[in-house]
């Protein structure tokens, strides 16, 4: 099953990218992960990282902001010069998911698309994870990494604002940065 969920953001795809490809920043940056935490870094440049994500719930217990945890294991690389992030899940209900992100440039913006790439032997197993946890997840995921880029580009904007650092998160280890062979 392929599906496909994207978002419009008044923001430098540039400025997008550099968010979202801190993977292991994911746990700080985003309310509904509780773990993005690297296990292994792979001489390629790729990471094998733990997640952990709240799905949201429907009714009054996502009212209280109560969601059910969702965990999976990816081995996961960026790619700066196309702006992709990649994503093969290795573990978990999810394990042989490709995900691909791309952030491109739309106008003085930026469009986000997240393609998800999921064969299991049960095709219909495909059909539920998509709609019951993956499109929750990676919307609120897409949701809030359009305001954090929103913001951060709209601080850019005044004045005095050329005479201070962005506060944009950054990656410690730029061999991160590579990528992995295909």
């Amino acid at each position: 099953m392929h599906s496909t969920i994207a978002i419009e953001v008044a923001a430098p795809p540039g400025l997008v990218f550099t968010l979202a490809r801190d993977v292991e920043r994911w746990e700080r940056l985003l309310p509904h992960y509780a773990r993005s935490r690297a296990l292994e870094r792979r001489a390629d440049g790729s990471l094998v990282v733990d997640f952990v994500a709240r799905r949201p719930l429907i009714g009054l217990l996502g009212l209280l902001g109560l969601g059910l945890p969702v965990a999976w294991r990816s081995r996961t690389w960026n790619e700066p010069a196309t702006r992709r992030l990649r994503f093969a899940h290795v573990a978990g209900a999810t394990k042989g998911m490709d995900v691909t992100w791309r952030i491109d440039a739309v106008g003085a913006g930026s469009r986000v698309s997240i393609d998800h790439d999921f064969r299991p032997r049960v095709a219909l197993f495909a059909a539920f994870i998509d709609r019951a946890f993956t499109r929750p997840i990676a919307g609120r995921t897409l949701a809030t990494f359009k305001t954090l880029a929103e913001a951060l580009a709209s601080d850019a904007a005044l004045p005095g604002a050329a005479d201070r650092a962005p506060e944009v998160p950054r990656q410690s280890d730029p061999s991160r940065l590579t990528n992995p062979p295909t």
